[in-house]
């Protein structure tokens, strides 16, 4: 499955008076990367990856249309997969893409 155009637009918009953002396509979906790390993603699963500090991971998965992401059969912690319908919204996506933001700002630079 190809990656949702429209979601890649609409973050983008939102990640526009950002600096330090590229794109990379990974994993069959599209990466934004802030600062050299990876922030958010939209998934060629569908909806939305999305960086979280790891402590944070467990409260924030409880939260409607989000849940842990898995990968190769593993839990990462310090990310979340959103579903599409949690990213409905401006504000919705608006949301999740500032957490991001916020978690890969405090990080070093790449």
């Amino acid at each position: 499955m190809a990656y949702d155009e429209d979601l890649a637009g609409r973050i983008r918009e939102i990640l526009g008076p950002e600096r330090g953002v590229e794109e990379k396509r990974m994993f069959g979906g599209l990466a934004f990367l802030v600062g050299g790390n990876m922030c958010v993603a939209v998934s060629g699963q569908g909806g939305l990856l999305v960086r979280v500090p790891p402590e944070d991971t467990d409260k924030l998965a409880a939260r409607a249309h989000a849940g842990p992401m898995v990968m190769a059969g593993r839990e990462t912690r310090g990310w979340l997969r959103v579903d599409t319908a949690g990213v409905r919204t401006t504000r919705q996506l608006r949301s999740w893409v500032a957490r991001a933001v916020g978690c890969v700002r405090a990080l070093p630079p790449k």
